[in-house]
């Protein structure tokens, strides 16, 4: 696991008992080993950080993101974070509330192959 601040733990409990709508819906799919027998987590911290779902098996961070991730500050901001955690060896999947909503299976779809090319699985 990466290292994080210790601060962020406290925060991190909290939004993972006052997860999103989309959040718990995308958590439903990934939980207990769902994606190919890999371990995700939620709300986990990494650096300066606290990432929506996590899977250190796959090096893979998927992030939810909601309306305030199109405002032009969010926006710099996504951008250092997901620079930041790419440094770290990760890849990072982003997809918006709408897209887990109305898309769900192509959002798995989209994890699923990820899963799947960091662990060196051939994708049917």
């Amino acid at each position: 696991m990466l290292k994080y601040k210790p601060k962020l733990k406290d925060n991190a409990r909290a939004l993972r008992s006052g997860m999103t709508d989309c959040e718990q819906r995308l958590w439903s799919r990934l939980r207990r080993k769902q994606v190919l027998g890999v371990q995700f987590y939620r709300q986990k911290p990494l650096g300066d950080y606290i990432v929506d779902f996590y899977a250190p098996r796959a090096s893979l961070v998927v992030e939810v993101d909601g309306s305030q991730h199109l405002e032009p500050t969010q926006i710099d901001h996504d951008r250092r974070r997901t620079a930041f955690l790419e440094s770290q060896g990760l890849r990072v999947l982003r997809f918006d509330n709408r897209q887990v909503l109305q898309e769900l299976d192509g959002v798995m779809e989209a994890i699923y192959r990820a899963v799947a090319e960091a662990g060196g699985l051939e994708i049917p």
